[in-house]
């Protein structure tokens, strides 16, 4: 009787730890541990530029209120002229088999042939802040939906709030980003349509590629040559600094008025400091916010149509800012 409790016990020993093993496999649905929920990638500019490191901010805020929803990867470049890491950027994120990737690109035309490839991948493609050239769009026979402010729009804004505080005849310079990016086109448009709206003189413009060293350099330069101007239009708020410290060199602060684009914090305060005129708000902290939401969208109804969605940009001056 004895032998056969044994044997019985042996048994279920066994067959105890059969199902055990087999409760442990059936469990484990993700054996490589890999996370179900959905990962994006914000690939921007330089995390150097002020304007990025908020944008980059707002976003990983948004994630965190949202952490059921997503993971977020954050990239960044070590300046704006790095397009070719940027491109490299796109296809390690490919590699990593994310489900999206939400770009500041650094170059309208450049990154777009990279961009085919993700989407090609089954990747959803969001284009923030700088537009996509729509020819290289076209040529490479790709839709990718552009979620950011009409920059033309906001630099006019800013460039007919400076003609108001100049006379007609008056002369300015401006200061232009990179040459290749939609965003920079567009801005030195604006500055200029309303210049010559207001039969202000442009009587140079340069790119400082949006850094605020070279818009230094290149401002003192326009100072030296041109020294009947009256104002400098910056094309962001990093060469709007830059071209404050070279007015100051020039021993012209407080003369030559100057005015921005992106509302960093620095400028925030130069403006209550009356070192700098005005500059155009595009609320960097949500630009990246308003790009994963749509990333989102096109996620969850791949067969949505693609739509570029225009959001605010907006004057900020001394009277504008809180005390």
């Amino acid at each position: 009787m004895s032998f056969g409790i044994h044997q019985m016990n042996r048994a279920l020993f066994g067959l105890s730890l059969i199902l055990l093993l087999f409760g442990c496999h059936s469990e484990s649905s993700n054996p490589t541990g890999k996370s179900d929920k959905l990962r994006i990638a914000l690939i921007m500019k330089s995390l150097a530029n002020e304007f990025f490191s908020t944008m980059a901010d707002g976003a990983e805020n948004y994630q965190a209120e949202n952490a059921d929803q997503f993971d977020l990867i954050v990239n960044g470049i070590k300046d704006e002229r790095d397009i070719s890491r940027q491109v490299s950027l796109v296809e390690e994120m490919i590699a990593s088999n994310v489900d999206a990737i939400v770009i500041a690109p650094a170059d309208s035309k450049a990154l777009v042939p990279a961009l085919r490839r993700a989407i090609k991948a089954g990747v959803v493609v969001v284009n923030i802040d700088n537009r996509l050239d729509a020819d290289v769009l076209a040529t490479e026979e790709v839709e990718i939906p552009f979620v950011g402010p009409d920059n033309k729009a906001g630099a006019k804004q800013v460039g007919s709030y400076l003609a108001g505080k100049l006379v007609t005849g008056d002369s300015v310079c401006i200061l232009e980003g990179v040459r290749t990016s939609f965003n920079g086109q567009q801005r030195l448009a604006g500055f200029q349509e309303a210049m010559e709206e207001a039969q202000i003189k442009v009587v140079g413009h340069q790119s400082a590629e949006w850094e605020m060293s070279k818009a230094n350099t290149i401002a003192s330069s326009m100072l030296s040559e041109h020294p009947e101007v009256k104002a400098i239009l910056a094309a962001n708020d990093s060469m709007a600094l830059g071209a404050v410290a070279a007015a100051k060199g020039a021993g012209r602060e407080g003369e030559v008025l100057v005015v921005g684009f992106d509302n960093i914090s620095a400028v925030q305060q130069a403006i209550k400091d009356g070192k700098i005129l005005a500059t155009a708000d595009q609320h960097g902290d949500q630009l990246a916010v308003y790009g994963i939401e749509n990333a989102l969208k096109l996620i969850e109804d791949p067969d949505a149509k693609i739509e570029d969605v225009e959001t605010p940009v907006d004057l900020v001056t001394q009277e504008s800012i809180s005390p």
